[in-house]
Parts: C-alpha cells; sequence; structure tokens
C-alpha cells in the first residue's frame, strides 16, 4: 500500500515513493511555491502577532466608549 499525497500548487496527486521533490510533484511546483514565499504571500505567524490582534479591538472599543 502506497500513501499518496497531492502537490500544495497544482493539487496533483503523487505518490510517497515517488523521485518527485517532495511535497511538490515537480521543480515547477517547487519554484512556484518558492516565488510565493519571496513575494510575502505566505506568512508565519508568532505568539506576539497574536497577542497584538487580539488587543487591538479591544483596545478600540474601550478608546470609544471612553469619549462617549
Amino acid at each position: 500500500m502506497t500513501d499518496a499525497v497531492r502537490c500544495p500548487i497544482c493539487k496533483r496527486e503523487i505518490r510517497a515513493e515517488a523521485q518527485a521533490p517532495r511535497p511538490f510533484c515537480s521543480a515547477r511546483c517547487r519554484v512556484v511555491d518558492l516565488g510565493s514565499w519571496l513575494e510575502g504571500r505566505y506568512r508565519i505567524g508568532s505568539a506576539a502577532d497574536e497577542v497584538e490582534d487580539e488587543a487591538s479591538p479591544g483596545s478600540d472599543e474601550e478608546g470609544r466608549k471612553g469619549d462617549s
């Protein structure tokens, strides 16, 4: 039994034992993904980003309540 995965770029199914540059089905898909990283389309968040996102809406609402 073989494990099959899908290429994250073109969604083509590839077998686990294939000699393709995993998790991509081809060098082209690997380069497309690299280009996406370099252009900033992907982002890895950090714990600090999550804390900022949670604090921002609350601080805006508190400021509005004080102005009323």
